[in-house]
């Protein structure tokens, strides 16, 4: 078994999933709140080479195939000023808490919220944002500004409106993408209260993916991509001639 062809052909698909990591970044790069798509490189032992001193098989080395795991960075974005009254950021560590259609909870960096008709607070596709009562923070009609304090608390006029719900987890690593810059808890992984956010109100929070760096790793994964097409094409090249001498 030529096991040199299918250690690069399985260096091949690490490579797309990496190129289709890194293409997502590059689309999603001007998306606020967007967390970059990171792929980590390791090798599994599968099989056996057997191959002596003098280069001749016999019982020996496991051979090493790559493989890829999928991640996301949560490296916090830069913060731009828009000056808009419903649009919020989180300075530091966070998510803000939606409660979403089906009645559980997804949490998001990405603060640029809206009123919906019945004067609530919303993120994308008219999911509620919570307070630190749980409940779905609502406007009063009178058209008063609206203000959001450091810690999170919203204040209308002179009424007091709660607190935006600001939560964390001790490991975002297990969170779970959930379209639209949304994510999941898996069960059994609570969310803690941040007792005291750095909240801005009038900014967003930017993607954190740089796009040149983006750029630099589509040019890598071509070269590398072409490597490995050229070493398939010559192993199966000697494979032909061998096939050939000993008919």
């Amino acid at each position: 078994m030529n096991i040199g062809l299918y250690q690069s052909a399985a260096s091949l698909s690490a490579l797309e999933r990496w190129q289709e990591a890194v293409a997502q970044n590059i689309t999603s790069s001007q998306i606020p709140g967007f967390r970059k798509r990171t792929v980590e490189f390791a090798s599994v032992e599968m099989g056996r080479l057997q191959i002596d001193p003098k280069g001749k098989a016999i019982n020996g080395a496991a051979a090493a195939f790559p493989t890829t795991r999928l991640g996301v960075s949560f490296h916090p974005g830069e913060t731009t000023p828009t000056r808009r009254e419903m649009d919020v950021a989180i300075s530091g560590d966070g998510f803000f808490e939606i409660q979403q259609a089906d009645g559980s909870r997804a949490y998001t960096r990405a603060g640029q919220f809206q009123l919906n008709s019945q004067r609530m607070i919303v993120a994308r596709d008219n999911a509620p944002v919570l307070s630190t009562a749980g409940t779905p923070i609502i406007l009063q009609p009178t058209g008063e500004a609206l203000a959001i304090s450091a810690d999170g608390a919203l204040t209308q006029g002179d009424r007091q409106l709660g607190r935006i719900k600001v939560v964390r987890f001790e490991d975002n690593q297990k969170l779970l993408p959930a379209g639209d810059n949304m994510y999941i808890a898996p069960e059994g992984m609570d969310p803690e209260p941040v007792e005291r956010p750095s909240v801005l109100q009038g900014y967003i929070e930017e993607s954190n993916v740089t796009p040149l760096r983006e750029m630099i790793s589509l040019v890598q994964i071509a070269r590398a991509y072409e490597a490995n097409q050229k070493l398939i094409t010559s192993r199966d090249q000697n494979l032909q001639k061998a096939l050939e001498v000993l008919g």
